[in-house]
């Protein structure tokens, strides 16, 4: 089988080796990983999640009667956290996630990247979204970059169209430099070229999956008392405060879902 998240990983390695505006990034502090995303539907082909966030200030969740307008209920006070990725004794800042196989299926004819590289093969869809998640790292350190409009205003939600655009102006530079063919070779495959290229295609991925390191809810140790209102529990807590080695695995994917590589297999980066 593949290691595919090997794979990306020694292309990000690669990619901001080559590419200027993007060798800010340290690639030592971002974890490849991959999470199931079904061929032909709705959802991201991969997704940039950064570890940096500090801690929030105190707050609750609270219900309201519809009649009324009066608080019925609460949570506890609580702040939101950010759990830490530790691998090798070094923290993890940024998390890029791929969906497989969708990410390895993306259409490239008739789409927005056809137009932005014309004449260019099909596998290069995949490169860009590799570049797109980078560049969604903020060079400033303060987790992801803020996305703005031509004016300069703040975007929530989706992308500027200047923003593709300079996706596409790193990935022609990258793919001007010439890299080696063994670090891109494995972009030019479908889900089906993979597997019958290599036998399988497996991404590594938290114990826990189908989770992943996400913010996380605390309760405060001294709750401030509100008389005539009940208190509803937060759920239980089910994400660990620390990620380490040791909750990192290895799952083989495929066509409808995933399964733990458990027996000795021999896996080609």
């Amino acid at each position: 089988m593949i290691n595919y998240t090997a794979a990306l990983t020694r292309l990000v390695r690669d990619i901001v080796a080559r590419v200027d505006a993007l060798s800010f990034i340290d690639p030592d502090e971002v974890l490849v990983f991959g999470r199931f995303g079904r061929t032909g539907a709705c959802g991201a082909f991969a997704t940039c999640h950064t570890l940096g966030l500090p801690t929030s200030e105190p707050g609750y969740f609270f219900w309201r009667d519809r009649e009324t307008g009066c608080v019925t209920r609460r949570s506890p006070w609580f702040v939101t956290k950010t759990p830490r990725v530790v691998l090798g004794g070094r923290d993890i800042r940024y998390l890029l996630s791929f969906a497989l196989p969708r990410f390895c299926d993306q259409p490239f004819g008739g789409t927005r990247k056809e137009l932005l590289y014309p004449g260019a093969p099909s596998w290069v869809a995949r490169l860009d979204s590799v570049v797109h998640e980078l560049y969604h790292i903020d060079p400033e350190q303060h987790g992801l970059r803020r996305m703005t409009s031509h004016d300069g205003a703040a975007l929530e939600g989706h992308h500027s169209p200047e923003f593709f655009e300079r996706v596409a102006e790193f990935t022609t530079c990258y793919l001007e430099s010439r890299p080696p063919e063994e670090i891109v070779e494995f972009l030019k495959y479908d889900f089906d070229g993979l597997v019958a290229r290599y036998g399988g295609v497996a991404a590594r991925t938290f114990r826990n999956y189908p989770s992943y390191p996400q913010r996380y809810h605390e309760p405060l140790d001294s709750q401030p008392a509100v008389a005539g209102v009940r208190v509803v529990p937060l759920d239980a807590r089910r994400q660990p405060e620390i990620y380490t080695d040791a909750d990192l695995c290895l799952r083989e994917f495929h066509a409808r879902g995933s399964r733990r590589v458990m027996s000795p297999v021999v896996i080609a980066a």
